[in-house]
């Protein structure tokens, strides 16, 4: 009597929450599909994509489509990224940073994520349409993630090595003995100390900074062409935070490996990045080299983001903030969606689209845009 008591509780909550959860409704808790769904009304890119890139993405769109509302997460978004070079994408959270790496290999859950316009190609190949085993073929080879929780990204049950090896002999037919011993090497290139020690390990027994570590070494197991780091020092202290960083530059410069460089952090792009894109609610508003944009910001969300940055030895003084909040992507306003935040807007901001031009030899997506300082 327990028994059937308890399994008929059981039963009548699954069918009540099957009844109620509202993400049930949604589609939001459906097993995704291996790549990212395409629109069958899929707007193609009108403009031709660099040829000389390792990474050309062009007036991309990637959306969620939940019930009867359409978050347009990203937007006509476009950047290339040469050999060798590291690119930082910036930009509040929610601006559509994550979900625009996240589309380059089709990683976006469908249902509800879907790529409704543009073009991606990695080496010259298009990957919009591509087939889940050209994909497959890609996503840790050819082209590699670093995420910013290590402990969630290794899995807890296996041992730090384990994981290493499998990553080789996926993509690899080669001798376990041969495949141990270049995962070894990598954590040794990484600065772990112990390295055949550290291969038994589980992820739980390292700290954090071992942990991006050891993703970072995973990363490069088969020396990708293509790094993708999605704020891989975020949950670090600022110490390990350099370390990291400065690993990663060494090994960029070594291995002439591209680096699309997630965050939020204008101190971080400075560090490392050659270029910098910023994002606001799912475009890209500004582009451009470091220096010159840490210079001299042209768009007003560019300046105020640099406002937003401490500076040591800048003695007393107001933290700058940027006033309001991002907008809702699925109701955007009206022409800027910066507007609403910005002290420059005028009456032309509030409608109508802001068209690319080029301001002091940079892409700026702004009415109103910054003069260069003299």
């Amino acid at each position: 009597m327990i028994f059937f008591i308890v399994m008929s509780i059981n039963l009548l909550g699954d069918g009540v929450r099957d009844a109620l959860d509202p993400r049930l409704k949604s589609g939001a808790l459906t097993r995704p599909q291996p790549a990212t769904k395409i629109d069958p009304t899929f707007n193609a890119a009108k403009e031709e994509s660099n040829p000389d890139a390792v990474l050309s993405v062009n007036a991309l769109e990637t959306q969620f489509r939940i019930a009867k509302r359409v978050y347009r997460a990203v937007n006509q978004v476009s950047f290339d990224i040469a050999p060798g070079e590291c690119l930082g994408l910036i930009g509040e959270s929610g601006s559509g940073k994550s979900v625009t790496a996240l589309s380059v290999m089709g990683l976006v859950a469908s249902p509800p994520g879907v790529i409704s316009g543009g073009d991606i190609r990695f080496k010259g190949d298009s990957l919009i349409g591509a087939s889940y085993e050209t994909l497959r073929k890609l996503r840790g080879n050819d082209v590699a993630y670093i995420f910013q929780d290590p402990l969630a990204t290794l899995h807890p049950l296996f041992r730090v090595g384990e994981q290493m090896m499998e990553a080789i002999l996926v993509h690899e037919k080669v001798p376990p003995a041969d495949a141990h011993a270049r995962a070894v090497s990598l954590l040794e290139a990484v600065h772990i100390p112990n390295a055949p020690e550290r291969m038994n390990a589980f992820p739980h027994e390292l700290s954090g900074g071992m942990r991006q570590r050891v993703a970072i070494a995973m990363a490069l197991v088969n020396n990708p062409s293509l790094i993708i780091a999605d704020e891989p020092t975020t949950a670090l202290d600022v110490t390990v935070q350099g370390q990291i960083l400065a690993l990663l530059d060494e090994l960029r410069r070594t291995r002439n490996v591209s680096v699309l460089f997630i965050t939020h952090d204008f101190g971080v792009v400075a560090q490392l990045c050659d270029r910098v894109a910023v994002m606001y609610a799912g475009k890209i508003v500004e582009t451009g080299k470091t220096a010159e944009v840490l210079d001299a910001p042209a768009h007003p969300y560019t300046k105020k983001l640099i406002a937003c940055v401490p500076e040591l030895g800048r003695g007393k003084g107001d933290l700058e903030a940027i006033p309001g909040l991002p907008p809702v992507v699925d109701k955007l306003p009206p022409g800027c969606a910066f507007a609403a935040r910005c002290s420059k807007a005028k009456a032309a901001c509030e409608t109508g689209d802001v068209a690319c031009h080029q301001h002091a030899g940079r892409m700026v997506l702004c009415h109103f845009p910054e003069e260069k300082r003299v």
